[in-house]
């Protein structure tokens, strides 16, 4: 589904001008349409003869995990994938007809079913395969030294983290070097690093002995749990910085690029690249927070700060473009073009001969 989702997305950028809109209809139509009938041919396939056990056995992993405050949501998720696959089963045990109207509506009203596979049937992959490793517990004594021992590498700067992710029930792991006179030793910490009361749960000779012993990871959320990459929807026109660049230098008249940097702060659906910068932080900035860490809190703060400053920014360049505007001045005619043109050389002329391989010039005493 990926590299089908990738052919197609590269056959519609051929359908698009060049600030991203659609104008070639019907050939965009033409590639959503095979889109649709690959994708379902993929499934039947690849998926219609398993994917029955498949959510069984992902229920069933459920099942047996400990609970944890995303159990419910894998629980219905798993319930929507059972529902879209019996949508794909009856388009495939009931076709249309080849070619018709009737198909290619089957095809269109079927499509989000198998984009909504393509997107999360990871959840059921994952399921599947879980297993539980036991993890061999530190006794209360060793839990204290190491922990004291990383607490005291991190306050000297020598805890360095290598990865984290989140186990089946709900504990944040985190993978980190503990470095102690010129030695190094992987260590596995229990719960936010930057927060106070993490715990050293293992120490390890190495990182693949570590992921060995430690519980399984489990798939990472999501910022906003209605984006889909198969589903996006078609992006609003957008002026490039070069573009906006090149229409400065091009420009002759105040007018011209006071109309340049309007552009590149007016808010809306055409919203300028300053505009977009404004919102890729916001966008950041709630990923920061997600991640529901301190680390990640004071990361979003940050970006709610640059945020701000660059709305006063935003604000500045749209004030000066004004008053460049109101100018009306134009550029002085001293600063005549120069342009370089270098002349091509005749068709007859003959190019110098190269030197010949292996001459060295003479050397004079």
């Amino acid at each position: 589904m990926i590299r089908i989702g990738r052919e197609v997305e590269t056959a519609l950028d051929a359908t698009r001008d060049r600030h991203g809109q659609t104008v070639h209809h019907r050939a965009a139509a033409a590639a959503r349409a095979h889109r649709d009938q690959a994708a379902l041919q993929a499934y039947a396939t690849y998926l219609l003869p398993h994917a029955g056990e498949l959510l069984a056995a992902a229920r069933r992993s459920l099942d047996a995990l400990p609970p944890a405050r995303h159990a419910a949501a894998w629980r219905s998720l798993l319930d929507r994938l059972a529902t879209s696959h019996k949508e794909i089963a009856k388009v495939l045990d009931q076709p249309a007809a080849p070619g018709s109207t009737a198909e290619r509506e089957q095809h269109t009203a079927v499509w989000p079913h198998l984009a909504f596979w393509a997107e999360y049937s990871y959840l059921a992959t994952d399921l599947a395969d879980q297993h539980q490793q036991r993890e061999m517990p530190l006794t209360d004594e060793e839990q204290q030294m190491w922990t004291a021992m990383a607490h005291a590498a991190q306050r000297r700067g020598e805890l360095d983290l290598i990865e984290s992710w989140y186990a089946a029930d709900g504990r944040l792991i985190t993978l980190a070097y503990l470095i102690e006179d010129d030695t190094s030793t992987v260590i596995a910490l229990a719960g936010d690093p930057d927060a106070p009361g993490w715990q050293v749960i293992g120490h390890y000779a190495n990182e693949y002995i570590a992921g060995q012993a430690l519980p399984c990871a489990v798939p990472p959320g999501v910022l906003r749990p209605e984006v889909s990459r198969f589903n996006r929807p078609e992006a609003p026109p957008e002026v490039s910085l070069q573009e906006l660049i090149r229409d400065v230098i091009e420009a002759r008249a105040a007018g011209d690029v006071a109309e340049v940097l309007l552009s590149a702060t007016q808010n809306g659906y055409n919203a300028g690249p300053l505009v977009r910068l404004q919102e890729l932080l916001e966008a950041a900035g709630q990923f920061a927070q997600a991640l529901e860490t301190v680390r990640g809190q004071q990361v979003a703060a940050r970006l709610a700060a640059l945020g701000r400053h660059l709305d006063f920014l935003t604000r500045e360049v749209h004030e000066a473009a004004e008053d460049l505007g109101a100018s009306v001045a134009v550029l002085p005619p001293h600063r005549t073009p120069r342009p370089q043109v270098r002349p091509r050389p005749a068709l007859d002329t003959t190019p110098p001969a190269p030197p010949a391989r292996g001459s060295s010039p003479a050397r004079h005493r």
